[in-house]
Parts: structure tokens; sequence; C-alpha cells
């Protein structure tokens, strides 16, 4: 079974500090279950590209529904044709499961 349908029917749970964040091996090889995202910065990131404006718009609501239903909030850039989705989990300072059962959900927008 495709692992990004198997994050995507996840939920997110709550974080607290003492949850440690994953490792970066931990992230490296949960990366390879969700395309298109990579490790920058501390936080796990992809940037989408539309056609048009109203394309990007549209999916920018679309994952602002799904940030609000797991309350789990990225970071976003909007331009005109792209939109870059940035997630780390601030609560504990460094990547959650969350991140990526999010990072799935986004991905499940465009299959």
């Amino acid at each position: 079974m495709n692992e990004d349908v198997d994050l995507a029917n996840k939920t997110c749970r709550p974080c607290n500090r003492n949850i440690p964040p994953l490792s970066n091996e931990s992230i490296e090889i949960r990366l390879k279950f969700i395309d298109g995202w990579s490790f920058e910065d501390g936080e796990i990131v992809r940037t989408y590209t539309f056609t048009n404006y109203l394309e990007t718009m549209a999916f920018v609501n679309a994952l602002a529904w799904i940030a609000h239903s797991q309350d789990h909030h990225p970071n976003i850039e909007v331009g005109y044709t792209t939109c870059k989705v940035r997630y780390t989990t601030h609560a504990i300072s460094g990547i959650s499961e969350n991140d990526f059962i999010c990072a799935a959900k986004i991905n499940l927008l465009l299959n």
C-alpha cells in the first residue's frame, strides 16, 4: 500500500515538550514515503506549482482546511503560481509524525 495513503489516514495528535523530535535519520527515512518533500533548515518543505492564480488559491484553501481539521498548521508562502509549504512542530522544536501526516494529506489533494 502507498505510504502517502497510510500516513494520510492517520490523525495528528497533540504534542507536548515531553515528546522528543524525530532524529535526522528518522526524518530522512520518512521523507521517502512522501513524494516531493525535503528536509531544509529544520523543516520539511515542498513547493507546489500551478498554472494560474485561481488554482494556487484553491490549493491554499484546501490546505488550510486540512491544517485546521488536524490542528497542525504550516508556514506557507504563496505566489501567483506557487505555494511553498513548510512544516515543523513548534511545541517540540523539531519534526514530529504530525508533520508527515499533514504532508501526506496535502499530497493527496493533487492525486
